[in-house]
């Protein structure tokens, strides 16, 4: 009997549904995997911003984890928002001892675009600890200044902070640049052992950029689902948001940051024996 490959998304919810949970549920149907979902976090946020979060209570959480594991083949996993150090300590547990054996794609989201704090009452040693457990983190470059305390300017100092990051135990990562002052979108993948790859695009002259981080990681976590190799899910993950930024660049949704379109060009679901 043939079986869905299944990804879960453990993240927040946004009300406006151009990131967190709802852009990895697009993300992962239009990818051809099935979507199972963990909620840290609701937000009350629009196009414009985030206007309050609401953290779920760790052990809430837990008990949706415990309900996915126990029902589904988790062939993949993206964490997405945190929310509260509670829940980074849960799903350091789970990561650990329970989809020890599967590949984990992190979005450490810390703050919204907005400036709003998206992460409450966690210790830099919790997040480290959660950072070391999973297969690659994807920090974009304020949160990688955060965590490594190197200023970005520049490809070089991205370069850098993404040997910091290795440096202090995560596995491999992949540092967006979309904050970068350049006409141009440049992205390091950082392995152990393998040539530094930077992936380099023209940048997009859109407002519909809202999820693009959630969007990418999740994009990951479907092509890693899918059994892909970690650098070939990437470089294919970079390509799906490109084409997603330009298929929604002058369509208007909100008064404010609108999101891709994840749809663009959906596959049909993916099937294992």
């Amino acid at each position: 009997m043939k079986k869905y490959k299944v990804a879960l998304t453990i993240a927040g919810s946004d009300s406006g549904a151009g990131a967190g949970i709802q852009a990895d549920i697009k993300t992962f149907s239009s990818l051809g995997v099935y979507a199972a979902t963990a909620i840290t976090a609701l937000t009350a946020q629009n196009t414009c911003g985030v206007r309050s979060v609401l953290d779920v209570p760790a052990a809430f959480l837990g008990e949706q984890l415990d309900a996915i594991a126990a029902d589904f083949d988790i062939s993949a996993v993206k964490i997405g928002m945190l929310g509260s150090g509670g829940n980074v300590r849960t799903l350091t547990a789970f990561v650990k001892n329970v989809v020890s054996a599967v590949p984990v794609v992190l979005d450490p989201v810390m703050k919204s675009t907005s400036g709003c704090s998206l992460l409450d009452g966690a210790s830099s040693e919790d997040v480290f600890e959660l950072m070391r457990s999973v297969t690659l983190v994807t920090p974009n470059i304020p949160e990688a200044e955060m965590l490594t305390g190197v200023t970005i300017n520049d490809v070089g100092d991205m370069v850098a902070a993404s040997r910091a990051l290795l440096a202090m135990g995560c596995r491999n990562i992949l540092l967006k640049g979309g904050h970068l002052a350049s006409n141009h979108l440049s992205d390091v993948l950082m392995m152990p052992g393998q040539p530094t790859v930077i992936f380099e695009t023209d940048k997009v002259v859109t407002r519909n950029l809202h999820g693009t981080g959630c969007t990418l990681s999740s994009a990951i976590a479907a092509f890693l689902c899918q059994g892909q190799p970690l650098a070939k899910a990437v470089e294919n993950a970079e390509c799906y948001v490109k084409k997603a930024i330009f298929a929604s660049k002058d369509v208007v949704v909100g008064e404010g940051n609108g999101p891709l379109n994840h749809f663009f060009s959906p596959m049909p679901m993916f099937k294992s024996n």
